[in-house]
């Protein structure tokens, strides 16, 4: 189920709802053929603007395989001598890394709102991180990657 209501569009399945706000952008966006089709058009536009059209349907298509299928990313835990240990707390919502290349300090990373990681039943080291919306779950696996970054080393 859709709603466009002054290009702000909310999208609800059985997975949750999605509110996407697209006012910063000089489109119009509608419903067709009974609310079953979203329209998205744009007058006068050069190419470089009339390619934020397609972004606006890439952003709307993405909405919908969120609530319908949910996002999942699986990440390795990689390492050659030191084994790192992940410890998944508060219900899902926070990961600690510990023991990256033997250092003491303990990684934590807060998913974003709306975003969950587990570990893997199946597959030793890999965390999977699930959530609707695809933007806060690939944030939510960046920010682990980014907490691991090594520096000034020779690996």
């Amino acid at each position: 189920k859709i709603t466009i209501k002054s290009k702000i569009v909310e999208v609800s399945g059985k997975h949750g709802a999605l509110k996407r706000d697209f006012k910063h952008l000089p489109i119009e966006l509608y419903l067709a053929d009974n609310g079953k089709k979203v329209c998205a058009r744009m007058y006068f536009a050069k190419s470089k603007q009339l390619s934020m059209l397609r972004t606006v349907c890439s952003h709307i298509s993405n909405l919908f395989d969120g609530v319908m299928k949910k996002y999942e990313y699986r990440m390795r835990l990689v390492y050659a001598h030191f084994p790192i240990n992940a410890t998944i707390t508060n219900n899902g919502t926070t990961c600690e890394l510990r023991n990256f290349l033997g250092e003491k300090r303990v990684r934590v990373i807060n998913m974003l709102p709306g975003v969950k990681v587990e570990k893997s039943a199946q597959t030793k080291d890999e965390l999977v991180i699930t959530g609707t919306d695809i933007d806060l779950t690939s944030r939510s696996a960046a920010l682990i990657r980014q907490s691991c970054l090594v520096k000034n080393k020779d690996i």
